[in-house]
């Protein structure tokens, strides 16, 4: 029986299906976390406890615990956990990303960086330090401009300023947000890099000994055009044209080839308009939150599976996408309060095509939205006949919906 370290951060959606994943295949799981975790007793003896900052004794625990029960695989479930994945990988001789080139995918100046020396089209870009006057910056940058931190995810901190007299309110604004968010009080530099226009796609693929395997793209049918960049709706299959898709997958497998990465999941981020196509972001992980549930392959197989078929060395069956069209909309915040109630529930389920709908943020909770925020309310799937006709049923349900906070 193959044995995988799944390395599970406290806050993520994705330990149910990893772990429904791996029971199908018949694969025993060791659970890697920051604190004990609701699996406990169902683990036993099959839990550790690591930090996923100190990755240096992370991964000294993560051998001594292999030296009695050998491992097949290190998997991270979220992008917190990939740099200590590929340690530990390392130090044990298994299949893994080389940890600079896993450095250099959570730090997003070393991306750009890389990028360019690709010649791939990628953002300008520079770094701005903590102490550097947010007026000076405004004077050496292009306009308009993203602000971002280096590493963070799912467009927190992410800020778009169109002119230099919004850009010091902008800059404060997002320090700020990385300064909250950092481990004891380090306030590191933020990106400050072009707003690239277009259209944007998601590309979702896994890395097999460097070659590039494309599971799917999906389409961002809502402009993303700032001030903030909350995504909302993924549809695939794309409604590019296969010269464009084509060029999607030649740019992705270029971007993983920068960067070192050669093994596992990717997600990556890009924007196609008149001069090309441009490379956001490429993550050494698979796609965020319960976003993998619009993904089926084969007969049925999850993108879990797919992940953990690769890692632990099973067969990997035939995996082309199902035929039919999906897609998922991440339901956005829209202000803060404490959550009453999610109503409308019943309505948005009963929408033809609609087949999941996820409320994450119980009640209770403060919600917080981008960019401050760091979560969506919930998750909602659809399946139809065409990517049109999921957009559709997405918007419509999503109409149905109706949050009461306190505030």
């Amino acid at each position: 029986m193959a044995r995988v370290l799944l390395l599970i951060p406290s806050r993520t959606y994705r330990t149910h299906d990893f772990m429904e994943a791996a029971s199908r295949l018949g694969i025993e799981v060791v659970v890697g976390s920051e604190h004990r975790s609701a699996l406990a007793k169902l683990m036993e003896d099959r839990q550790l406890r690591l930090d996923f900052h100190d990755v240096e004794r992370s991964t000294q625990r993560i051998l001594a615990s292999a030296r009695g029960h050998p491992l097949n695989a290190v998997v991270a479930v979220d992008d917190t956990g990939t740099l200590l994945a590929a340690s530990a990988a390392e130090a044990l001789g298994l299949a893994h990303n080389p940890v600079d080139a896993v450095e250099a995918a959570r730090d997003k100046a070393r991306m750009r960086q890389r990028f360019q020396a690709a010649r791939l089209l990628t953002p300008g870009f520079r770094t701005v330090d903590p102490d550097e006057d947010p007026a000076a910056v405004a004077a050496l940058v292009h306009f308009p401009c993203v602000v971002k931190p280096l590493d963070l995810s799912g467009s927190q901190g992410v800020v778009k300023a169109d002119d230099a007299d919004s850009f010091p309110g902008v800059l404060t604004r997002v320090r700020s947000i990385v300064a909250a968010c950092q481990r004891d009080g380090v306030r590191p530099d933020v990106l400050v890099e072009d707003f690239i226009a277009g259209d944007e796609v998601a590309v979702e693929a896994l890395l097999r000994g460097g070659e590039l395997d494309l599971l799917a793209i999906f389409d961002k049918p809502d402009p993303l055009n700032g001030p903030f960049f909350e995504e909302t709706i993924y549809v695939t299959p794309s409604r590019l044209t296969i010269e464009h898709q084509a060029e999607i997958r030649e740019t992705t497998a270029r971007a993983a080839r920068a960067l070192g990465l050669t093994d596992g999941p990717i997600h990556a981020e890009l924007r196609i308009n008149d001069r090309g196509i441009w490379m956001l972001e490429l993550a050494a992980r698979s796609i965020g939150g319960l976003c993998s549930r619009t993904l089926r392959f084969g007969s049925g197989i999850s993108l879990e599976e797919l992940i953990l078929r690769h890692a632990a060395g099973l067969p990997m069956p035939a995996h082309d996408r199902e035929q039919r069209a999906a897609g998922v909309m991440m339901l956005p915040i829209p202000a803060d309060g404490r959550l009453k109630v999610v109503a409308g529930q019943e309505e948005a389920r009963q929408v033809p095509g609609v087949d999941g709908l996820v409320i994450t943020i119980p009640p209770g909770e403060q919600l917080v939205p981008l960019p401050e925020g760091d979560r969506y309310l919930g998750f909602m799937f659809a399946r139809a006949d065409s990517p049109a006709a999921v957009e559709a049923a997405l918007r419509q349900a999503h109409a149905e919906l109706r949050i009461v906070t306190d505030g």
